[in-house]
């Protein structure tokens, strides 16, 4: 049986040992499966949009 190592979530900030990883950063199912389905009138939309902007910004740093 496989162990899962437990990374931190760019959104929540929660450490979760399932999720996807985009260049070099990690978000949680639970975080993907909030933002595919928040409308972009919903208020968390921006701050969805704010922590994924980190992901491009740590790589191009």
């Amino acid at each position: 049986m496989e162990e899962c190592k437990e990374m931190s979530c760019i959104i929540c900030g929660q450490m979760k040992p399932h999720g996807i990883v985009i260049i070099s950063e990690f978000i949680c199912e639970n975080c993907e499966a909030e933002i595919v389905h928040t409308d972009v009138q919903d208020a968390k939309y921006p701050f969805f949009i704010h922590q994924l902007k980190q992901i491009w910004y740590r790589k191009n740093a």
